[in-house]
């Protein structure tokens, strides 16, 4: 019969009424102290080291066997687990791996006897974060706990401080920090769940549609469909029938029965963009499908009844509009109930380097690419008229330009007149000569290429330099440069 071998622990080691660590007692995001499962068999050293933990400052729950270790594991999800190597039952392994197949960010710290200081490395290699040997002391075991708990509480913060972030910058799809975003931001998550009709007012190019998807997304209609249709793309007869469907043979090449956006969305979304488009004789069709959520298909005597969330985004002011005729003054308090303003992007101050970071991201596919600061400030001082969507253009542009290149520059990012007006409006900067000639040169090579379309012997002819040189200088101001001569 082999005996276990037991151990005391040093208890003259262990000093009493310790401050407790302010990282330990305050490092959850809800101000609890850290928990620690102690699995530990031996009464004397379960009690002496659980005291000391808990004068540390953390809270301590004690298992004697392997089984009640693993239901406590599975139950109050501690922060950190302190076990021994040799447990009634399975094991101080087995909790090892049970804790790694559940959280494998948890530490784990392991006790073990010297005849078990192989089964030490195997936990180590298992994923423990360390070991202790017996006898030991509470306090040097403390101060493992602590500084592992440490470690952990920082990885908690960081996981929730990335979360607050993202969201803060994003929403849906959309991504911005600014006050004007996230008011936007804010506005989206108070409303979605709701079924008021909202009116989306903002420029084109701002993101209207990403708006109304984020809507949809957080409502309790998510699981229905999202359904889009421009009021601009559309003559009104067209316009009627792709709203409202038709009946078989209700016009001349109404060959077969047609669901209209309206019949298609019920139980989800319909998002009307460009409302302000809306012909004056749709919109007293639209009126009363937004009163009393039923219709009849055009050539139809059919009622058809809907259940829709309707979202409508405009870009021109639609009280502008009444005032002189050209909207219904009905329809407009019909759709007006919650109105979202969207800003333009020269409003949202620091959102441009965010978003143009993050659809460089979205764009470059498996390649990493680079924005300098500079670059970045030239597109922060852009007023960009087209918005989100311009600056989305430009980095699609930039990517294609740059060839091999890694580094996005202002000559591929920004529209000619502003790149030549950013390299010699007057500035308090004294720059090299030789950069500034460098930056000029790649300018006007860009502007160059650009006024030809792209065609290599134009452009060299041109600007009365060889093809070989065209191509050396391209290469050099990373212009797409990789062609053969």
């Amino acid at each position: 019969m082999v005996l276990r071998r037991r151990y005391r622990p040093q208890l003259l080691a262990h000093t009493k009424s310790k401050t407790p660590d302010p990282m330990t007692s305050k490092s959850k995001p809800n101000g609890r102290a850290l928990r620690v499962l102690l699995a530990e068999d031996e009464p004397l050293i379960a009690e002496t080291l659980g005291d000391a933990l808990e004068e540390a400052g953390f809270e301590v729950v004690k298992a004697v066997d392997t089984d009640s270790a693993l239901s406590l594991l599975e139950s109050m999800d501690p922060d950190v687990i302190l076990t021994d190597i040799r447990m009634p039952g399975a094991g101080g392994m087995e909790i090892l791996r049970a804790s790694m197949a559940n959280d494998d960010s948890r530490p784990v710290l392991v006790m073990t006897g010297f005849a078990t200081v192989d089964n030490a490395v195997e936990a180590m290699r298992l994923g423990a974060v360390n070991y202790v040997q017996k006898p030991f002391s509470n306090d040097a075991v403390v101060q493992m706990v602590r500084g592992t708990s440490k470690v952990r509480a920082l990885e908690v913060e960081n996981a929730s401080l990335r979360e607050r972030l993202r969201v803060q910058t994003s929403c849906g799809t959309m991504v911005g920090a600014s006050t004007a975003m996230t008011a936007v931001f804010d506005r989206i998550r108070t409303v979605a769940v709701t079924d008021a009709t909202i009116l989306i007012e903002g420029e084109s190019g701002t993101g209207k549609e990403r708006v109304a998807l984020a809507l949809h997304a957080a409502s309790g209609r998510a699981s229905g469909p999202f359904v889009a249709i421009s009021c601009a793309a559309l003559p009104e007869s067209l316009l009627e029938a792709e709203l409202f469907g038709h009946e078989k043979g209700a016009f001349t090449d109404a060959h077969k029965e047609k669901h209209g956006r309206f019949e298609i969305a019920s139980g989800g979304s319909l998002f009307l963009d460009d409302i302000d488009d809306m012909p004056l004789p749709v919109q007293v069709k639209l009126l009363r499908v937004l009163q009393e959520r039923k219709f009849e298909r055009l050539g139809g005597e059919k009622t058809i009844e809907i259940d829709i969330r309707v979202i409508a985004a405009t870009k021109a002011p639609l009280r502008k509009l009444v005032r002189e005729g050209k909207f219904r003054e009905d329809l407009f308090y019909r759709i007006h109930v919650v109105p979202v303003d969207l800003p333009p992007l020269r409003e949202r101050g620091g959102d441009i380097s965010l978003l143009a970071r993050h659809l460089v991201e979205k764009h470059g596919g498996e390649r990493t690419y680079t924005i300098s600061e500079a670059t970045l400030n030239a597109l922060e001082r852009y007023p960009w008229p087209g918005n989100v969507r311009e600056l989305e253009n430009a980095v699609q542009r930039a990517i294609a330009l740059a060839g091999t290149g890694r580094d996005l520059k202002r000559e591929h990012l920004l529209p000619l007149d502003e790149r030549w007006r950013g390299a010699t409006e007057p500035t308090d900067e004294v720059r090299p000569l030789r950069e500034v000639l460098k930056e000029a040169e790649a300018i006007h090579l860009a502007r160059a290429l650009e006024s030809t379309g792209g065609h290599r012997t134009q452009t060299s002819e041109l600007l009365g330099i060889s093809r070989k040189v065209l191509w050396e200088k391209l290469r050099e101001h990373g212009l797409g440069g990789d062609e053969e001569v």
